[in-house]
C-alpha cells in the first residue's frame, strides 16, 4: 500500500476527521470509502449504457441522446438546489 499527501483547508480536514470519528473508523478509511464509492467518467458511461440497455431489453424503451441530456440537467439542478438548502440550513444553525 503506497501513502499519498492530500493538501485540503483545515476546515476540510476538521470535517472529514470529525466524519470519520462519527463513523467510529480512522481517516485513511473514511477516504478510502470515499474512493470506492466515486465513480470514474468512465464507469459512469459504462453504468449508464448498462441501464439504456436494461431499459431497452425489459421495457422496450429506447433512451435517446436528448433524454439523457435532459436527465442529466435535471439531476445537476436537484443537486444544486440541495447543496443550496443544505447549506442554508447550516448557516443559519
Amino acid at each position: 500500500m503506497s501513502d499519498v499527501m492530500i493538501r485540503v483547508p483545515a476546515e476540510v480536514r476538521d470535517q472529514l476527521a470529525a466524519v470519520a470519528e462519527a463513523r467510529g473508523t480512522s481517516l485513511r478509511a473514511l477516504m478510502q470509502e470515499i474512493a470506492a464509492q466515486t465513480l470514474t467518467p468512465d464507469q459512469v458511461g459504462e453504468r449508464a449504457e448498462r441501464t439504456r440497455a436494461l431499459l431497452a431489453e425489459r421495457f422496450g424503451h429506447y433512451v435517446t441522446d436528448e433524454e439523457s441530456a435532459e436527465m442529466r440537467r435535471k439531476m445537476r439542478e436537484a443537486t444544486a438546489a440541495h447543496r443550496a438548502a443544505l447549506a442554508g440550513t447550516e448557516s443559519s444553525g
